[in-house]
Order: C-alpha cells, then sequence, then structure tokens
C-alpha cells in the first residue's frame, strides 16, 4: 500500500490504537482504586491485570480463527462491540462493588481488546516498507500512551474530586465511590459503539496480506522468530504492566498521596521513548539496535530502582525510587514495535496466526504482575522489581540473536 493511501487508514487505526491505551491503562488506577472499596491485599489487588491480560492468552487463538473466517475489518469491528459490552458490565459490578464482576467485566474487556489488536498491529506492520513499521508503530505508541497519560488523571478527577481522605472512608464513602464508575463506563461504552460505525462506514481497506511465505512449515510453531519473539513480548508486557500498574501501588506503600494518578508519568516517559522511535528508525537506529538499547536501558532503571532511596536527588516530583520505576517507560517504549516487525517478516500468509501468538504473550501482563506481588509479599515491593531483570536479559537475546533463527535445527 502507497504512503498516499495509507494515510486515512493510519489515521482511523490511530483512533483504535487511542482506545486501546484509554482501556488498558485505566487499570493502573483501578489497582488502588478497588483496594480500597473491596477491602484487597496488594497481592488480590494485582488480580485486576490477571484478569484483563489473561483474556489475550485465552481468546488470542479463537480470535485468530475469526479474523479468518470474517476478515480484519470486521474483526476490529466486532472487537469494539465486545469491549462495549465489558464496559456496560461495569455498571452493575459498581453497583453491587463485587470484586467478582469486576473481574468479570476486565475479561470481557480484554477479550474485546484482543480482537482489536489481534487485526490492527498487523495492519500498521504492513501498511509501508517493513523496514520501517517500527517507527509507525511507534507513532501508534504515542497516540496509545497520551490516551494512557490522561487515563488515570481523568480517572482521579472524577473519583476522588470531592472525597474526604482516604484514610477516613465510612463504608457509605466506599458505595459512593464504587457509583462513580457508572457514567464513565456508561461514556465509555457508547464511544466503543459509536466507532463500530465509524470503521463499518469508513473507506478502511481490507488488508491483503502476500500468499507467499514457507509453505512447508505446517505450523506457526516452525517459525523460531515468532515464537522466541512471543517469549519476549511475555517478558516485555509482563514489565510493562508491571511498571505503570504497580507504581500507584509501590508509591502507595511509600505513603504518597494522589497515588491512582501515577501511572501517568510512566505514560509520559513511554510517549517520548516513542518520539526517539519516530524520528530515529530506520534512518538513524535499525529495529534490532532500538530492541538493544531498550533491554539495557530497562536493567540500569531496574537497578535504580532497587538501589535508590526516597529522596528527590533529581529535579523530580517523585522520590527517587519510584522515578525509576516511571523510566522503565522509557525504556519500555520501543520494545513492542521492534519485535512485531522482526517477528513477522516473511511470514506471508501465515500472520493472523503469528499475530494471535504473539497477541498471547500479553499473558505476561497476567501473570508476571501477580508474581511481582507475591515476591513482595514475602520482602519489600522495591525489592520485587528486581523480576525485570530477567525479564530485559530474554528481549536482549532476542534483539542479538533470537530475531535471525530461522530454523530451530539452526540451517
Amino acid at each position: 500500500m502507497s504512503s498516499k493511501n495509507s494515510v486515512l487508514p493510519m489515521v482511523i487505526i490511530g483512533v483504535l490504537f487511542f482506545i486501546f491505551g484509554f482501556v488498558t491503562w485505566l487499570n493502573g488506577s483501578l489497582i488502588p482504586f478497588l483496594k480500597i472499596i473491596c477491602e484487597l491485599s496488594e497481592f488480590e489487588a494485582l488480580f485486576v491485570t490477571f484478569a484483563f491480560y489473561i483474556a489475550y492468552t485465552v481468546m488470542a487463538f479463537p480470535m485468530a480463527f475469526v479474523l479468518e473466517r470474517v476478515g480484519y475489518k470486521n474483526g476490529m469491528m466486532l472487537g469494539l462491540f465486545v469491549m462495549a459490552v465489558g464496559a456496560l458490565m461495569f455498571i452493575p459490578s459498581a453497583q453491587s462493588a463485587s470484586f467478582m464482576l469486576f473481574l468479570s467485566s476486565l475479561f470481557v474487556l480484554g477479550s474485546g481488546l484482543t480482537l482489536l489488536q489481534t487485526a490492527s498491529n498487523p495492519y500498521v506492520v504492513h501498511l509501508g516498507d517493513i523496514k520501517s513499521a517500527a517507527m509507525r508503530i511507534s507513532i501508534m505508541g504515542v497516540i496509545n500512551k497520551s490516551a494512557g497519560v490522561l487515563a488515570p488523571l481523568l480517572f482521579t478527577l472524577i473519583v476522588f474530586s470531592d472525597m474526604p481522605s482516604i484514610t477516613t472512608l465510612t463504608p457509605q464513602d466506599k458505595e459512593l465511590m464504587a457509583s462513580k464508575l457508572i457514567a464513565p463506563y456508561l461514556g465509555m461504552a457508547l464511544i466503543l459503539l459509536s466507532l463500530v460505525a465509524l470503521v463499518r462506514f469508513s473507506p478502511l481497506p481490507e488488508l491483503e496480506l502476500e500468499q507467499k511465505s514457507d509453505k512447508a512449515k505446517k505450523s506457526i510453531f516452525a517459525f523460531p522468530r515468532v515464537v522466541l519473539g512471543a517469549v519476549a513480548l511475555f517478558f516485555y508486557v509482563g514489565i510493562e504492566v508491571i511498571a505503570g500498574d504497580t507504581i500507584g501501588l509501590y508509591a502507595q506503600s511509600l505513603g504518597m498521596q494522589n497515588a491512582t494518578a501515577l501511572t501517568s508519568y510512566t505514560m509520559v516517559f513511554m510517549v517520548l521513548g516513542y518520539i526517539v522511535g519516530i524520528f530515529c528508525i530506520p534512518k538513524y537506529l535499525s529495529q534490532p539496535k532500538a530492541l538493544f538499547a531498550s533491554a539495557l536501558l530497562g536493567i540500569l532503571f531496574i537497578l535504580g530502582i532497587v538501589f535508590s532511596g526516597t529522596n528527590h536527588t533529581f529535579f523530580a516530583p517523585l522520590p527517587d525510587t519510584v522515578l525509576f520505576v516511571a523510566l522503565l517507560g522509557f525504556a519500555n517504549a520501543l520494545v513492542w514495535p521492534t519485535i512485531w516487525p522482526l517477528a513477522l517478516e516473511g511470514i506471508g500468509a501465515y500472520s493472523a496466526k503469528a499475530s494471535a501468538l504473539l497477541i498471547t504473550s500479553i499473558a505476561g501482563g497476567a501473570l508476571l504482575p501477580l508474581l511481582f506481588g507475591k515476591i513482595a509479599s514475602f520482602g519489600s515491593m522495591q525489592e520485587a522489581y528486581l523480576l525485570g531483570i530477567g525479564c530485559y536479559i530474554f528481549i536482549l537475546f532476542y534483539a542479538i540473536k533470537g530475531h535471525k533463527i530461522s530454523s530451530w535445527r539452526g540451517e
């Protein structure tokens, strides 16, 4: 598809990526919020991320089957509709203040996003030269994470604007807090339904992928770069979610106020990282080198979290150790944009199944935060961030060698 013909599709996909970001990064605010109104432990609160992200693992391959039957454009419409259903489920969840209902609503939201992401990510990769795909995904990342900056700020403004100190909440206050979720999620459902109409009547073309691929390979698991890319994304999504969704809990444990808004700091640094990708890839920085640099920075920032204190050494409103959690956003920004094109290069007709396998890796956002919470329960949350070192080491391996492997036999 020519760059001229790809402008309008990029704009439409950009709107969808904004929705991804808003819905996904609202979880960072929901975690400390539900911890209060449902009286949860820190480990229990992290089931918010589990319920949302495990949907990607459970639903990815069924959604790939749907895409192969209905096409990418219809798949996007169906994904938006399922998300609208999940948003509407927040109304009875808020009325009952039932944690299980909240988790069910999040699972449905995640299922809709699974279909939407399985369809839209290959769109961005194939809207131009695959060598510049990371640049296009970085543009989507800026849109996505800008929504991630906005979501926690709006959530805090709407929910906590006229509430007393969270240390003095009565049962009536908690009931009022829960009811404040109704209007925002009803509005979200209406917006999602309007986007169904936008995609339906837009000139968004059906994605036509090359059928040329290695027919000798009967299974997507025969492509090492895809399988290893999925593992790398598993670790990436896990540490990305930890950086974005636990910063509020970590700050709360240090006695900081307005902890529900702190996910925005992580998102701001991610946006800065995406901007670097937009201007530097592929002109100044190849996709593998960008991935290598991201992993290395991640390791350095993890060490900063663990070995720094609560002083304000840097010119920032956050304590040093919390600032390094936010800085993980910068390190993480270019991981997703670089792994996707490296994994999908030369896949051709296997793109839907490859995309589904990569999407299942989002399970890292369900499992690794829970592991983080369990480690924190045995020691300190600050030390639990060391889990990220292992994540970045595998990403480093994929940047150096993993994406080059074309056969499990080393051929």
